[in-house]
């Protein structure tokens, strides 16, 4: 990658410096999405029984933070033009924590909703900013790497989901709400003053559109990112959602069991950011994107063919490693493919358009796989199916590209 404006802050940053950014990067995302999100799942079932609402109510609020990292994604870049990028990152991880505490106390659906929306805003927001702001310090051949480290909250978050909260919800359900805020106070605290200097706010306006339209006009693998970034939303949601169903009732194990695979799941999810991060600068982005699509394609055919728990039990690590192991590898691959004057700008706006991308297909997939399994009879298989499709369309328009090219040339 040519030599950008970021050199002196790269030589300046000493290894230990860097890790304590990385640190931070890992609080961001663990307690914005890892938690925030990933462990409303099994809250769902208290929720209900305790009475605090409808069951109708309780799926609805849990859209609430999908549709909220839609507009984070959307207004990460222009609170930080207004602010800092380490200034909103801060902002944003409190937002959380008061959500977390908001919502032990379920005064009304439209109060619980807000608060949900709001924990999905900071999600969203993060995920656009958090690399942008930590990544200039980390020497090149490590960027993918350390984006593993970043985003391994994620894979926590999912993990601590299956193990965490049900430790809480001996409590009592209200005291799970305020320890999650408690925890989420605590990695807030911790990463305060880990992150880099506080710059500047990034690029004005103008300056932004102009990058903007840059990105825009560049070349198709760029269009082919944003493709399979959607493809690959698409195809993670059927698992993502409906997985521990399918243990449960699906193939008639039992919750127990569910919840088991369910851990197994977030283990998946631990490794798959530093391996997928690894891999991409070892080999580079887009051959690990195509092993990646490829590992995934068969993992979820085997769940359309396999009752073998010990088989699934395999499937399960890798599909689980699946949703937060693809954050850091598209991000190498932004790197990879934005280059040229100024590159580190486009390759923000590029990032930023991958998440809004994402993050909107997400919420549609969530929306209509829920129609589909209700239109079917509740066939999870048939889910399976078609997240499948979409991740071999991901690898298929990836093998492609490169042909129609050289067609082209």
């Amino acid at each position: 990658m040519p030599t950008d404006a970021t050199a002196p802050s790269i030589a300046a940053a000493s290894r230990s410096t860097v890790w304590r950014y990385i640190l931070a990067g890992l609080c961001a995302s663990l307690v914005s999405i890892g938690l925030a999100r990933f462990s409303y799942t099994p809250l769902i079932p208290p929720l209900i029984q305790a009475h605090w609402f409808s069951a109708s109510d309780i799926v609805y609020l849990g859209a609430a933070n999908l549709a909220g990292y839609l507009l984070g994604a959307l207004l990460g870049r222009p609170i930080a033009r207004t602010l800092s990028n380490v200034a909103t990152l801060r902002l944003m991880m409190v937002m959380v924590t008061l959500s977390f505490l908001a919502c032990a106390m379920p005064l009304s659906v439209a109060w619980f909703f807000g608060w949900r929306l709001v924990s999905g805003i900071a999600g969203g927001a993060i995920m656009v900013l958090v690399a942008a702001t930590i990544l200039p310090h980390v020497p090149p051949e490590r960027r993918g790497s350390a984006s593993g480290a970043i985003f391994l909250g994620l894979g926590l978050g999912i993990a601590g989901s299956g193990t965490l909260v049900p430790l809480l919800l001996n409590l009592g359900l209200w005291q799970t709400w305020f320890g999650l805020g408690v925890v989420s106070a605590v990695l807030t605290a911790a990463s305060w003053f880990a992150w880099p200097p506080a710059s500047a706010p990034v690029a004005a306006p103008s300056a932004v559109h102009q990058e903007s339209t840059a990105v825009s006009q560049s070349s198709s693998g760029v269009s082919l990112l944003y493709a399979q970034y959607a493809l690959m939303a698409v195809g993670l949601v059927p698992a993502m959602v409906f997985f521990v169903d399918f243990i449960a009732r699906g193939l008639g194990a039992g919750a127990h069991l569910g919840s088991l695979f369910w851990i197994l799941y977030g283990v998946g999810a631990i490794f798959g950011p530093p391996v997928y991060g690894l891999l991409a600068d070892r080999i580079g982005a887009r051959p690990t994107m195509r092993y990646v699509l490829l590992v995934q394609l068969l993992a979820v055919a085997g769940l359309c063919v396999t009752d073998n728990h010990l088989c699934l039990a395999l499937l399960t690590l890798l599909i689980g490693a699946f949703p937060p192991g693809i954050v850091p590898l598209m991000l190498a691959r932004v790197r990879e493919t934005v280059t040229g004057h100024a590159h580190a700008e486009r390759q923000n706006v590029a990032w930023g358009r991958a998440t809004t991308i994402f993050a909107a297909f997400q919420a549609i997939a969530g929306y209509s796989y829920s129609a589909i399994f209700n239109a079917s009879g509740g066939s999870h298989r048939l889910l399976f199916m078609i997240g499948g499709v979409a991740i071999a369309v991901a690898l298929v328009a990836d093998l492609a590209l490169p042909l129609l090219q050289r067609r082209q040339k």
